[in-house]
């Protein structure tokens, strides 16, 4: 029960930030604060703490990504996304706890602020996924 009720959180959402964002104002477009994203990264690890335990392994990340995936109907365009935000969580350590969930959203949040007002804004936003892509798309260049 507790497992449908994690999938149907997460998949609103997951589900709803698309339509949130093309509202003007909406959660995706809208400026958001430093406590905006605190709060924001609480509610993300209280949907994935299943067992409430007090940490988020790998695993169920990782479960709770299946399932957004399933109720999408397979692989979604913001799935890329996703499965590198857990992977980049979840490299140095297979568990999380709240503070340390916390912390590195704070880190993306601060890495995003460009102009360090304690204020993220679109165009914030869409400057450190452009300059993240950019950093992924980067070829490794070997000595010779």
């Amino acid at each position: 029960m507790k497992t449908l009720l994690v999938t149907a959180a997460l998949g609103v959402a997951f589900l709803s930030a698309p339509a949130i964002a093309q509202q003007a104002g909406g959660m995706m477009q809208r400026d958001q604060t430093r406590a905006e994203a605190q709060q924001r990264a609480d509610m993300m690890f209280q949907m994935l703490d299943t067992n409430k335990d007090g940490t988020v392994t790998k695993a169920e990340a990782d479960q709770a990504f299946a399932q957004f995936q399933a109720a999408r109907g397979g692989d979604s365009p913001r799935g890329g996304r996703t499965r590198k935000l857990i992977d980049d969580a979840f490299a140095a350590s297979p568990s999380l706890t709240l503070q340390q969930f916390e912390a590195q959203a704070l880190a993306r949040f601060d890495t995003a602020d460009a102009n360090r007002d304690g204020v993220v804004t679109a165009a914030e936003r869409q400057q450190a996924r452009e300059r993240q892509a950019g950093v992924q798309q980067t070829p490794v260049l070997k000595p010779q």
